[in-house]
């Protein structure tokens, strides 16, 4: 009789801790490990990781799969790159609480702030609830190939507060502010891991407006950061643009300190305010020097835009003569797209109405690159488009054009729009080794026809470990698996140790790499997005339940909703 349901066998076991790896055996009963040393005896499953990583699996904090897990099993692409819990309901967006007459608005939201297509949500989402409490019943229902939580979102909430008023952004009245705070309460009972907010320029609805908690208040903030302390220790989230910096750090810390929670945001680079990021790090550093636990969340790449002519935008996706043939099946639209007369009337054309996207930048073809077999995330500029163009002595914008028509239309260009100022990935870099910080804003299940950042845990392995030698494997492991559960009180995991959840990864890292992102057509209502892959995991484990082989779904979903902080 084996003595174990599953034995991970000879491999370098890296167990999250920041301590130095060890070869050894990882027995697994009854989806917790049992056993972690040489010689353990049989398992009724083995798997041999000689040469191979052992890791616990990864936690990815900064997701959106709010209206991907009602009708998805599997969390994609971020399991895909060794994930096995997920938090999502990040920047202030989310589905629940929501009367029935409120849902165009959060669906509007959500498109416009994350880049769903609205026809996709609305075939989508069942709308089996009103309460988040019933939000979270409804996901409770499906099994999936991780485990997912869940944050209140200030959004919905103050809409099912507000209503209309909310949608114009009128100042709350005391009255709407006691009536969110017991939401934000509610919902931490319920087993919300904590609540979000955005206070970003860049986050608007399908139409363009403002999103609903854009410049909301700090004293509503601050009220609603008490519906909290139900549960000392719960995440307050929050993206914003940093127009004043003390301002909106003096309110998160007062968020911090008087509910007991424990503070993230999102930590970037952007064009605009480019040296923006140090004076944010250094009231990161004072913060936490003074006991209050805020955490910045980065991202260990630039975040690039993936456009197309079978992706959300291009630089000529608002030119009229494209938009009378954008909705044509790709295999007819570049037929036509071809056709020399149509080419010339496109590059003849100016945008109309574009995406404010587009107007900041779908003219900056010198942070255009051609992403090709072997994503390149930190390219060298003399690559770009308009360096190539200029090079062959022709118009950027043409020869952009061609680029798009390769592999029959399905090509695709990367524009980094942030972190990308230094292109030596020096200040990404920064942002990333910071002690305050952990890798994060992969932002799966968003942006689906744009952004493909999911594989950022991959990236971290791969570029600061393996080719930069930037980290310890031992400290990435740990940045990726025990540091984001300490953070979210999931004290069942994050680190391979007796007693604990038998979610693992077996890695081959020497050969660990990204695929390209391809488009796929497997959304609601025909809606696509984009997936990458990888290769050289070898194995993950949600529960002791191999849910991918060599990167392929063995088709376990023993994934489960977590309400709350998790006991060891």
């Amino acid at each position: 009789m084996a003595d174990f349901d599953l034995v991970i066998r000879g491999g370098l076991v890296v167990d999250g801790s920041g301590g130095d790896p060890i070869l050894a055996d990882v027995g697994v009963v009854g989806g917790a490990i049992a056993a972690v040393e040489r010689g353990l005896g049989a398992g009724t499953e083995e798997i041999d990781a000689k040469g191979l990583l052992v890791t616990p699996g990864f936690i990815d904090v900064h997701t959106h799969y709010d209206g991907q897990a009602a009708w998805d099993q599997r969390l994609q692409p971020s399991t895909q790159h060794g994930a096995t819990t997920v938090v999502m309901g990040n920047c202030g967006v989310s589905f629940a609480p929501c009367k029935p007459e409120d849902r165009a608005a959060l669906i509007s939201l959500m498109e416009g702030v994350e880049d769903i297509p609205g026809g996709v949500l609305n075939e989508g989402l069942p709308w089996a609830w009103e309460s988040f409490s019933d939000y979270l019943g409804f996901l409770e229902t499906r099994p999936r190939d991780a485990d997912l939580a869940a944050m209140a979102a200030h959004g919905p909430i103050r809409v099912f507060a507000m209503g209309e008023r909310a949608l114009e952004r009128r100042p709350a009245e005391e009255d709407d502010i006691v009536l969110m705070r017991r939401l934000v309460s509610e919902a931490i009972q319920a087993g919300a891991v904590g609540f979000s907010t955005s206070r970003t320029l860049a986050h608007r609805t399908a139409e363009g407006a403002l999103v609903a908690s854009y410049g909301a208040a700090h004293d509503e903030l601050i009220a609603l950061g008490e519906g909290l302390a139900a549960s000392p220790g719960a995440a307050f989230q929050m993206i914003t643009d940093w127009d004043d910096v003390d301002a909106e750090f003096d309110c998160l810390e007062t968020l911090v300190r008087k509910s007991n929670a424990r503070g993230t945001f999102s930590l970037m680079q952007n064009d605009l305010r480019p040296e923006r990021w140090r004076e944010v790090t250094a009231r990161l550093g004072a913060a936490n020097a003074k006991g209050l636990p805020i955490t910045a969340q980065t991202i260990c790449r630039p975040i690039g835009v993936v456009m197309g002519f079978d992706a959300s935008m291009h630089s000529f996706a608002f030119r009229p003569s494209y938009k009378a043939i954008k909705d044509l099946a790709l295999p007819d639209k570049i037929k036509r797209l071809r056709n020399p007369a149509l080419r010339a009337a496109i590059l003849g054309e100016e945008d109309h109405e574009p995406h404010v996207f587009m107007r900041y930048f779908g003219g900056r073809l010198d942070r255009f690159f051609e992403l090709g077999a072997q994503p390149d995330y930190w390219p060298d500029p003399e690559d770009s488009i308009a360096a190539r163009a200029a090079r062959e002595g022709c118009d950027p914008f043409a020869y952009l054009y061609d680029v798009l028509l390769k592999d029959d239309g399905r090509a695709l260009v990367y524009l980094p729009i942030a972190g990308y100022q230094d292109p030596t990935g020096g200040v990404v870099e920064a942002m990333l080794t910071h002690p305050n910080t952990m890798p994060a804003l992969g932002d799966g299940g968003a942006h689906v026809g744009t952004i493909c950042d999911a594989s950022v845990s991959t990236y971290l392995l791969t570029e600061w470990v393996r080719d930069r030698g930037v980290f310890s494997i031992a400290e990435a492991v740990r940045r990726l698996t025990s540091q984001p559960a300490s953070f979210f009180r999931f004290a069942d995991r994050g680190l391979l140790k007796p007693g604990l959840k038998a979610d693992i990864n077996v890695i081959d890292l020497d050969a660990l790499s990204i695929a390209p992102p391809r488009m796929v057509h497997d959304l609601p209502a025909g809606g696509k997005r984009l997936l990458q892959a990888a290769r050289g995991y070898e194995a993950t484990l949600v529960s002791g339940v191999p849910t991918y082989r060599s990167g392929v779904a063995t088709g376990a979903l023993p994934g489960r909703l977590l309400r709350g902080p998790q006991a060891a």
